[in-house]
């Protein structure tokens, strides 16, 4: 593998890994959007602009764009979240500059008020859909809990009432102060020449207009609170809990990381053997969710209501003799070796490696390898395990519950 990197006059970064012993390339194009950088008059517009590339150009119809990434077999999509919206696409490097001049001229779509009046019907329903998800609502509740005042606690998706509301020449100006070049990374990984890459972004992306839009990414320092919210039809309990956790900069973020898949994997976990397989709860889990400036870990736990109480006691148990003791160093080597495996054969795929490159550059402005986070792994201690947590403990900071519950037993 090879590691390239450049950037055009106009600000878009290009960093690509090239690879020729796989059979796809893949790309992304990274901007720097999401519903942390929207007003409350304008939540939710960062996804719903998502939607409206699709919709096409005025050299190509929304039918254009389906027909053609068909045509050339492309497994294509985007995705936002709280602070990247990312449109990506692998396919056979034979197509690469077919998929890529259809991405590169869609990202600056028409935004036609009927193709807005259509997806906004389309975003409402979005928006109900998820609200029958009780697991996303703990998530998006959660956010708004624990980040309330900050940039972060906004909804990815925007509220019935903002999208409502959303005008379309609001959107216009929010995709030109946001889809700037500067605001963008093009990532590519797979089996594609250097020369081909950097041919493709002077030819299809230099014209793109210059410019960064600023964000805030001083640390949030949340003060905690609960939010119950009873929801009929609902058997389970569906508890999110957060506490601060290292930001995304952070050298810390490694041992985050290995402290939270010890803590609480889906499987062969402290919170997997006591409330999973012990049939306690349906699911008990631990994660590491890292953002720009700050970040958080998230537990989810799922189980019948009257198992509530116990439940929460049982972790609030793992989490203080974690903090007290840390973990065994049989934890961390097992941990290390899972945690290896994962790495190895998500990057056996060129669109494996394309989140990974893309992530480390528009946070970090670095390039990591594979070898690279092996390593890191690897050289991994029960010391850095203990300086985390000495900065960064386990606790039950905020917490937001949906199910039958009227209120948390105390």
């Amino acid at each position: 593998m090879k590691f390239e990197q450049d950037r055009l006059a106009n600000g878009l970064n290009i960093v690509a890994e090239l690879n020729s012993k796989v059979h796809s390339v893949a790309f992304g194009f990274f901007v720097r959007t999401g519903s942390r950088d929207e007003t409350d008059q304008l939540s939710g517009v960062s996804h719903f602009l998502e939607h409206m590339v699709f919709k096409g150009t005025d050299k190509y119809s929304a039918e254009d764009v389906n027909r053609i990434f068909d045509e050339v077999g492309a497994h294509y999509n985007a995705s936002t979240s709280e602070e990247v919206t990312l449109f990506y696409a692998a396919v056979l490097p034979e197509y690469l500059p077919v998929a890529f001049e259809m991405f590169s001229s869609i990202l600056y779509p028409s935004l036609r008020d009927d193709d807005f009046k259509m997806e906004k019907q389309v975003i409402l329903e979005e928006i109900g859909m998820y609200d029958d998800m009780p697991s996303f609502t703990a998530y998006e509740k959660l956010m708004q809990v624990h980040f309330a005042g900050h940039p972060l606690s906004r909804s990815i998706l925007g509220t019935v009432e903002s999208i409502t509301a959303l005008k379309a020449e609001q959107m216009r100006a929010y995709h030109e102060s946001h889809y700037l070049a500067g605001n963008m990374t093009l990532v590519v990984a797979g089996n594609v020449d250097w020369s081909t890459v950097v041919d493709l972004s002077n030819r299809y992306c230099s014209h793109w207009p210059a410019g960064e839009t600023a964000r805030d990414t001083s640390e949030a320092h949340p003060t905690g609170g609960t939010l119950v919210l009873p929801k009929q039809g609902v058997i389970q309990e569906h508890i999110a809990q957060m506490s601060p956790a290292p930001p995304s900069a952070s050298p810390l973020r490694f041992a985050a990381d290995v402290l939270t898949t010890i803590v609480g994997d889906d499987s062969n976990s402290r919170l997997y053997w006591e409330l999973v397989a012990s049939g306690r709860a349906e699911a008990a889990e631990l994660s590491y969710n890292d953002y720009d400036g700050s970040s958080g870990y998230m537990t989810y736990l799922t189980c019948n209501p009257e198992d509530v109480k116990e439940n929460l006691d049982a972790i609030s148990r793992i989490y203080e003799d974690i903090n007290k003791n840390g973990v065994t160093a049989q934890e961390l080597e097992q941990t290390k070796n899972k945690i290896a495996s994962r790495i190895v054969l998500r990057s056996e795929r060129p669109m494996g490696r394309l989140s990974a490159l893309g992530n480390n550059w528009i946070y970090r402005r670095e390039y990591r390898s594979v070898q690279d986070d092996l390593d890191t792994l690897q050289s991994m201690t029960l010391q850095d395990i203990d300086d985390l947590l000495q900065q960064y403990p386990l606790v039950q900071l905020s917490t937001v519950a949906i199910g039958p519950l009227e209120s948390l037993p105390e």
